[in-house]
């Protein structure tokens, strides 16, 4: 194939398959001059007469036609083979690596609605663990939690804390009118008794606070929130919906890790279909607060 003249190939199978060189150039937006240029590099190169040409038009040899059919063969498998490996790549599943609470308590809820506006992305949700690129995750995305990680990421939601029961909880054990009424009560930890400690101290309490269950992460501990076994401090993000239908009730309106949030960080090359997911979300994230 060395110096085989591939672009006057396409010229000349159009221009075999239609009879025509005036309607195989419009077929390729060429000229029927730029068309007959293509046809003799052609047959220069095979040292084979391809066309007869006459003041009508041109026919095709018996050369020409054994080739053109060999031509119209190969250019319509490498089409379909080209269609195949370009769909293959379209359907490559958009990965997001996420950390549990949000997966459960936002990102998953979502995902319908995404899928009914982009139903030909197929969406990889993934343990985020201790991430903190999408590349370590192996992922397009990755949603974490804290302070913000590298001048990359984009908040997506808002991470601040507020003392929080069920309206079981606090029919049964209420009212709390003051900060203070908490100490008495059954607090919920999320990892440590740190949080509750950070709380009470910026709304002028130093005492310890009471040393209840302790949970290894918030999705855990958000489930004896809703089962009405106390008052944890949870992300009043993550539990809007909640929040909106009384089922759960934020106590006081004091917030803590005021300096965290949930970001969004993108791997540094990301598929078209990623590109929609990343923009969706972060969309999604400043309708949802």
């Amino acid at each position: 194939m060395s110096n085989l003249p591939l672009a006057s190939l396409r010229a000349f199978e159009a221009a075999a398959r239609h009879g025509s060189f005036v309607r195989a150039a419009t077929e390729l937006t060429l000229t029927p001059a730029g068309v007959s240029q293509h046809v003799r590099t052609l047959e220069t190169w095979l040292n084979v007469r391809l066309f007869v040409r006459h003041p009508r038009g041109v026919t095709l040899t018996a050369a020409g036609r054994e080739f053109g059919a060999a031509v119209t063969h190969g250019l319509t498998h490498i089409e379909a083979v080209a269609g195949q490996l370009k769909l293959a790549v379209q359907r490559r599943p958009v990965s997001v690596a996420c950390i549990p609470s949000v997966a459960t308590r936002w990102l998953i809820p979502q995902l319908p609605r995404f899928r009914t506006a982009f139903p030909n992305v197929r969406i990889n949700i993934l343990y985020a663990l201790e991430a903190r690129t999408p590349e370590a995750a192996n992922a397009d995305l990755l949603i974490c939690h804290g302070v913000r990680p590298n001048t990359g990421a984009v908040e997506l939601l808002n991470a601040e804390t507020r003392p929080t029961c069920s309206a079981e909880f606090l029919a049964g054990h209420g009212p709390f009118k003051t900060p203070g009424d908490l100490l008495a009560s059954e607090l919920l930890h999320d990892e440590t008794t740190e949080a509750w400690a950070r709380w009470f101290s910026a709304v002028g309490i130093i005492t310890a606070p009471k040393a209840g269950p302790i949970f290894a992460d918030f999705n855990l501990m958000i489930g004896s929130v809703i089962g009405g076994q106390g008052i944890g401090l949870c992300p009043t993000a993550l539990i809007a919906t909640e929040i909106a239908r009384g089922s759960l009730i934020t106590l006081f309106d004091t917030p803590s890790d005021t300096d965290k949030a949930y970001w969004l960080i993108q791997a540094k090359s990301l598929s078209p279909e990623a590109e929609m997911l990343r923009d969706w979300l972060l969309a999604a994230g400043h309708e949802w607060e």
